[in-house]
Order: C-alpha cells, then structure tokens, then sequence
C-alpha cells in the first residue's frame, strides 16, 4: 500500500508520479474537476508537493 499524496490515505490502486503517488480516486476527482470549482485550486496545490525534477516550459 502506498500513501497517496492528495488524500493522504493509504490505498492500493492508483498512479506513480516519479516519486510520488495518486490514488485511483483523487485521480478520477482531479480529472473530472472544472478550473472554476474551488476543489481545483486545492489539487494544484497538492500537486506542487510532488517530489521531482522541475518542469520547464518555453
């Protein structure tokens, strides 16, 4: 089982982001969230604790 780093529950199923984990439920969630719900801003923010490299954009 691994902790997932948006719900913070432990869970078997799910995606493996280099270091990180989502649940198979957060992950559904976050898909299917508008930008404009408030739950959307609490996702990015969640996802800016990923432990990895920096992405970079041009």
């Amino acid at each position: 089982m691994q902790r997932c780093i948006i719900c913070e529950e432990p869970k078997m199923e799910g995606v493996r982001l280099h270091k990180s984990f989502i649940c198979k439920s957060c992950e559904y969630n976050m898909v299917h969230t508008d930008v404009r719900e408030v739950k959307y801003r609490y996702y990015v923010e969640k996802l800016k604790s990923l432990d990895g490299p920096s992405l970079r954009t041009s």
